[in-house]
């Protein structure tokens, strides 16, 4: 019997970004309800849900820093569990596939809800948790029965499947997806006998550690990838009368990679944009969410391993639910109604769940079918009934043969059983063997001075922790042979590139030649004293926090309060630096603006970093774009142009642009590493290429229509002005008085323009031609938008830098209205 997905919605509070912005609260819930109101206006949308989680007030925080409902209102981590969790749990109890995945934008609390925080635990630990907690119970009901629970671990990126829970995790070329009885699944997947909740624990912080150490040596961004955590769980039943049964089922935990962030600039065109593999995983599971919805015969599940995947939970043998995390804020406005829109089109998909039976239990029963056989055959033909049954006649031989053949079933099944315990016990050793280490080693951490990496994802801090031995600790990047006290990989780690000193419990850091070590947001070039909490970042992407033990009990003996180390509070001290910014900024426009160049700045310097690595001649560099120079903008944005300096031409791209390029960069940058000989890609598809031809912003002229306004003749040669307020040329303009058809209209000034309000108002924008311009332009054109215009309009394209337009365009008014006045101050803007 076929069944609808299960969509739960939860929005979350306002976060630290959202309150330096002032942002205004645009979510509202009432039972299954959500609202969204659009920012500035009464209009609402509503939805309805199988769950509308209200997270975002009516909390407090416990001592233990779970946080606690005021009312009934406010979802916890618990309430959600119980909704969700414990309906994952009896499905996979009557041998149901199950599956939940979390979408939303990055940051909206998309992990919170699954994975949880410290004492908040989400859906995933709480859920196996129980699961363990009901073995028990059930194993002293009936000891006979058997339980055997497995888990993995996966993670995709850019169209690569990675195994989390393998430190080789086939990183070079990623794991093979294959298909097998319409299902698809990853090859040599490593799957991990467990035998309580504190083993799973291990196995995601081994996945969490192993994913953070990836996505630090390969330059990627944690938030751009997809988790699958899947916990395979098979009942052995052994009933007091009948036959024994086993049930098989399992239970896919999915986190989603964030959505996109609108783009500011409303730009397109670029070869790098939406169309690549980094963005191919959540653009076909929205294709393959529609399809569904629209009950359309075609679903295109084999154009991504994602949804490869995931094509049971969404449409085959699986017990469906998904999770949507909503961020509250106006802000977020788009993103949100775009997330809501989503859940709601999985809210129409139907699966078509089954009882699973287990490919041992069929092998089982069919050798003790084989068993039961052979041992009626060989009482038969003993007591001599097979002659006369028709038989072949009772000889030696033959009963030999029988006996053999069911001697060899009966150790085939024994040998299963023991491999199954071998497993177990393997695998309990294993574990015990993890945790005492990890024991060992977090009782080093509490006395022995460290680093602890910092990530944009809260959940992977911590994950990769270095400890500095007494004495001399080398930092390098262990290539060549080398064997360095920590070895760090990736874009410019130098092979000596900083020894640090602990002595006497002081920690002094000296970077090597021509090493990059920013210590607090600022570059260091002689040794330096390390102190607790100090942010030290090496060259462009390792970024780590001191744990000092003994400055830190010092704190703790004095009651000094400790600063609370995060990855923006790190990116901001970074920024500053830069001089890009002032601490003074605070308006919404300069948080906006900083959060543009926290995202971009660190990309940046990879992408330099990268281009230098593999020889390529180019340079980016951050360059900020006012409103009033480029159209379509409504606040200062961050562009960054890439200068070629063989020939110094130069190219503009918006900062999503750029950043879809960086994950081609990762790539080949990845590939050097592996030692590939040849990283040269076809020109289209390498992001430190960009054809000459390609268009490119020359600069903008503003152009006033105040003598449109009053009917006169008006001629002006307007300076074009690029985005760094350099003149590039100038451009000449005319406007002209007409009739609709373009005929001139002589002496007919008028000195009020209310005069014109109900009358035809007709009139002709020339751009008649630019001069000046640097001769490596060739074919140049304008565009442009008047007023209240949508559409823009375009010039032809004229050859050489002294270009003649003749450019005419009548606008007509069948009846002015009071928007006339708009010509007396406002102005046309132009762009080259």
């Amino acid at each position: 019997m076929s069944e609808t997905v299960k969509v739960a919605v939860r929005v979350r509070p306002f976060n630290e970004r959202e309150r330096k912005l002032n942002a205004q609260l645009v979510i509202a819930m009432e039972g299954q309800k959500t609202y969204i109101a659009q920012p500035g206006s009464n209009e609402k949308t509503d939805f309805v849900f199988d769950y509308s989680y209200w997270s975002h007030d009516a909390f407090r925080e416990r001592p233990d820093a779970y946080l606690e409902p005021l009312d009934d209102k406010y979802a916890d981590q618990k309430k959600v569990f119980q909704d969700l969790g414990f309906g994952l749990l009896a499905n996979c109890w009557e041998g149901y596939n199950c599956s939940l995945f979390a979408y939303g934008q990055t940051g909206s609390g998309k992990s919170y809800s699954i994975v949880g925080h410290k004492t908040n635990k989400g859906v995933i630990p709480m859920t196996c948790e129980a699961l363990f907690q009901e073995i028990e119970k059930k194993k002293k009901e009936n000891p006979k029965n058997e339980y055997v629970v497995s888990c993995s671990m996966l993670e995709i990126y850019n169209e690569r499947v990675r195994d989390l829970l393998d430190k080789d995790g086939h990183m070079k070329e990623g794991l093979k997806i294959r298909e097998s009885e319409d299902r698809f699944y990853a090859e040599h997947l490593k799957s991990d006998l467990v035998q309580s909740y504190a083993e799973i624990s291990q196995k995601l912080d081994l996945g969490a550690k192993n994913r953070t150490v990836a996505a630090t040596n390969m330059n990627e961004t944690s938030s751009r990838a997809h988790t699958v955590f899947a916990i395979k769980f098979i009942q052995k039943i052994v009933p007091a009368q009948g036959k024994p049964m086993t049930r098989e089922s399992t239970i896919n935990l999915v986190d989603l990679a964030g959505s996109e962030r609108q783009n500011a600039t409303g730009a397109t065109g670029d070869r790098f944009t939406e169309s690549k593999n980094i963005n191919r995983s959540l653009h076909t599971l929205g294709n393959v969410i529609n399809a569904l919805s629209e009950k359309k015969s075609h679903v295109p599940y084999r154009d991504s391993l994602l949804t490869k995947l995931l094509k049971n939970a969404l449409g085959g043998n699986s017990k469906t639910i998904m999770v949507a995390a909503l961020s509250p804020a106006d802000v977020n406005y788009e993103e949100t109604l775009s997330t809501l829109r989503f859940a709601e089109r999985a809210k129409t998909i139907k699966t078509k769940a089954i009882v699973n039976e287990t490919e041992t239990d069929k092998l089982v029963r069919s050798l003790q079918e084989e068993v039961a056989r052979l041992t009626a055959e060989l009482r038969q033909m003993q007591s001599g009934a097979g002659a006369t049954s028709g038989k072949p006649g009772s000889s030696k031989e033959e009963v030999d043969k029988l006996q053999e053949m069911l001697r060899l079933s009966k150790e085939d099944m024994e040998r299963m059983d023991d491999t199954w315990k071998q497993k177990l016990e393997e695998s309990k050793r294993a574990s015990q063997q993890e945790a005492d280490e990890q024991k060992q080693f977090e009782e080093k951490r509490k006395v022995t001075p460290h680093l602890w990496n910092l990530n944009e994802d809260p959940a992977l801090n911590e994950r990769i922790v270095h400890c500095f031995t007494p004495g001399n600790n080398q930092i390098g990047n262990g290539r060549d042979g080398d064997n360095p006290t920590i070895a760090l990989r990736g874009v410019k780690i130098t092979k000596d590139h900083a020894q640090v000193k602990n002595k006497k419990n002081k920690i002094t850091i000296k970077p090597g030649p021509d090493a990059v070590i920013l210590v607090n947001g600022k570059q260091i070039d002689k040794p330096t004293r390390l102190h607790h909490n100090d942010r030290v970042q090496f060259a462009a992407n390792h970024l780590y926090v001191v744990y000092h033990p003994y400055e830190h009990d010092k704190n703790v003996k004095e009651k000094k309060p400790e600063t609370k180390v995060t990855y923006d509070m790190a990116q901001q001290e970074i920024l500053m630096s830069t001089g890009l910014v002032s601490a003074d900024d605070k308006s919404k426009t300069d948080i906006l603006l900083q959060e543009d160049l926290i995202e971009v700045l660190p990309k940046l310097n990879e992408a330099n970093a990268i281009a230098e690595a593999l020889g390529k001649k180019v340079i980016f560099e951050v360059t900020l774009v006012a409103p009033a120079v480029m159209d379509g903008l409504t606040r200062t944005s961050v562009f960054v142009k890439m200068r070629n300096l063989r020939n110094n031409h130069e190219w503009l791209f918006d900062s999503k642009q750029f950043l879809e390029r960086t994950y081609a960069m990762g790539d080949m940058y990845n590939e050097y590493l592996e030692g590939v000989q040849n990283t040269t890609r076809p020109q289209e598809e390498d992001p430190f290429w960009e054809s000459d031809e390609t268009e490119v912003f020359l600069g903008s002229v503003h152009l006033f229509p105040l003598a449109a306004a009053h009917l006169m003749d008006y001629e002006e040669a307007l300076p074009i002005t690029n985005h760094q307020g350099i003149q590039m040329g100038k451009l000449y303009c005319k406007w002209v008085p007409c009739d609709a058809n373009g005929n001139d209209i002589l002496a007919n000034y008028v000195d009020d323009p209310d005069e014109l309000i109900g009358k035809e108002h007709s009139f002709k924008l020339i751009i008649v031609n630019v001069r000046g311009l640097p001769s490596r332009f060739g074919l140049v054109r304008c565009q442009y938008r008047f007023f209240v215009e949508k559409e823009i309009s375009k010039s032809l394209e004229i050859a050489g830098p002294h270009t003649d337009f003749n450019y005419v365009r009548v606008i007509t008014k069948q009846k002015a209205t009071r928007q006339v006045r708009f010509l007396l101050d406002g102005y046309t803007f132009i762009r080259n």
